[in-house]
């Protein structure tokens, strides 16, 4: 009796084993195109034997635990490789912008705008007694300083545009880490029974890949605990077990936005924006701290230069009036220079016949200053006399252009290189739908003749019941 007993218990176990393996499958088909998503898989191993005598009968077959397919080795290239990529992406969308401001070819640019400035004058020595050019030379001169300010506004609209992105990505990992900690919870809960949490570690590896695409991170499991602590850069301390610790965002004294980190909750935070070196946000720091920064320096440099050299030449001519000419641009004679700051003499915006032409007083064919200041345009001028005007300005435009298609070219490598790592994981990890309809059918027929153990197994109760009646 105890051997018919044992063989429905074998029974009741492999009907218990498939339903949870038909339960699993069903799962898989379920999470088919859920981000993340690892395909888990019934640990199958036999029960302990029965001993008697000298024999040892087999007791069938029982679930060891549900585990996910998984490569923890890949999924570490993937967060690493995609921190890479969302540097690449955020660098090539900043460089498009600033491409953008120093378009040169479809619009009529800065450099257009340099030599109609310079032209203006090689047409007053043609007619240095000419108010009619004296006009213009007013006129282009405004522009030239018009110019000059829009393109410093919309660098500072970049900079802008980038201070968001970094306030943003700072706002997005907080969220992240918020439910990182809370998923350390959920697994430590679950773990500490002895199952594993696969759904809850999975969500938690893909909520760490997100976390990586916005900055550089540095993590470590406690292989006890099974929870994750999460360092941002070198020193912020995300993620502390069940705990996280939010970033926080201010405009400095400079109109950059800084990340901080809280030393203690509400208490005194330190700066740490130059540890973010990786992810969107530090392609943002990255790129407002670097070639930003640089070309709004060179901007205001190109700007000075050209305001200074024309006002000295222009101080040492003569008006149509015969008189000493002052200075053709306003630029302030304290503190730092500011483009927004440089404007047109006053004076010379109300009367034009202020503007100088020639280096003699009371000559009207003079037509030296007029020469001199035109050929200021060709002289080398800029960074210690390596480049003219022209070329300055055009070399910062090429070199833009050149880093715009070196990041365009960084990002499509780095792209085809996560593709790639995510098609491993797919084939590693993710689930095939034709696979899973054969296991459904297997675990289903196996369901089905468990049945028929058990009624086998019943069957045989009745007949050793009715022995008694023969």
């Amino acid at each position: 009796m105890a051997k018919i007993h044992g063989l429905m218990d074998m029974g009741k176990r492999s009907l218990m084993l498939n339903q949870t393996a038909l339960q699993t499958t069903s799962h898989n088909i379920a999470n088919k195109s859920t981000e993340g998503y690892s395909r888990q898989r019934v640990d199958i191993q036999t029960s302990p034997a029965l001993g008697d005598g000298k024999t040892r009968t087999g007791s069938g077959a029982e679930a060891a635990g549900i585990t996910r397919s998984n490569n923890p080795w890949l999924e570490k290239q993937i967060e690493r490789e995609g921190s890479s990529l969302a540097f690449a992406d955020g660098r090539s969308q900043a460089l498009a912008k600033i491409e953008t401001v120093m378009n040169e070819q479809t619009v009529k640019g800065m450099n257009g705008s340099v030599t109609n400035f310079f032209n203006s004058f090689r047409e007053l020595a043609s007619n240095p007694e000419s108010a009619t050019v004296r006009t213009i030379v007013r006129d282009n001169s405004t522009s030239l300083i018009r110019n000059f300010q829009d393109m410093d506004r919309q660098i500072d609209g970049v900079v802008g545009e980038l201070n968001k992105e970094i306030e943003t990505g700072v706002r997005d990992v907080n969220g992240l880490t918020k439910e990182i900690s809370g998923l350390n919870q959920k697994i430590m809960n679950v773990e500490i029974t002895g199952a594993h949490a696969n759904d809850e570690r999975d969500r938690r590896d893909l909520l760490v890949k997100n976390l990586a695409e916005k900055l550089n991170i540095s993590y470590a499991e406690d292989t006890k605990t099974g929870m994750l602590n999460i360092t941002g850069g070198q020193t912020g301390i995300l993620v502390a077990g069940t705990s996280a610790n939010e970033l926080k965002t201010e405009l400095n004294s400079d109109n950059k936005m800084i990340v901080q980190a809280e030393l203690s909750k509400n208490g005194m935070r330190s700066d740490i924006t130059d540890q973010f070196t990786r992810g969107s946000v530090g392609a943002a720091i990255e790129l407002r701290e670097g070639i930003v920064t640089d070309l709004k320096t060179q901007l205001e440099s190109l700007a000075y230069n050209i305001a200074t050299e024309v006002n000295r030449a222009h101080t040492e001519g003569f008006d149509r009036n015969g008189k000493p000419a002052g200075e053709l641009f306003d630029i302030p004679k304290t503190g730092e220079f500011s483009i927004q700051d440089l404007k047109l003499n006053k004076a010379i915006m109300n009367d034009v016949s202020l503007i100088a032409a020639g280096a003699k007083a009371n000559a009207p064919g003079d037509n030296t200053t007029a020469n001199v200041i035109h050929s200021l345009q060709f002289k080398p001028l800029m960074e210690d006399g390596k480049y003219t005007f022209d070329d300055f300005y055009n070399s910062k435009v090429g070199q833009i252009g050149v880093m715009a298609q070196t990041a365009n070219s960084s990002f499509e490598s780095q792209k085809n290189v996560v593709d790639q790592l995510k098609n491993t994981r797919e084939s590693i990890s993710g689930v095939n739908l034709d696979e899973e309809a054969s296991k459904m059918i297997e675990f289903q027929k196996s369901f089905e003749a468990s049945a028929r153990m058990i009624k086998l197994a019943d069957e045989m109760f009745d007949t050793v019941l009715n022995l008694k009646r023969m």
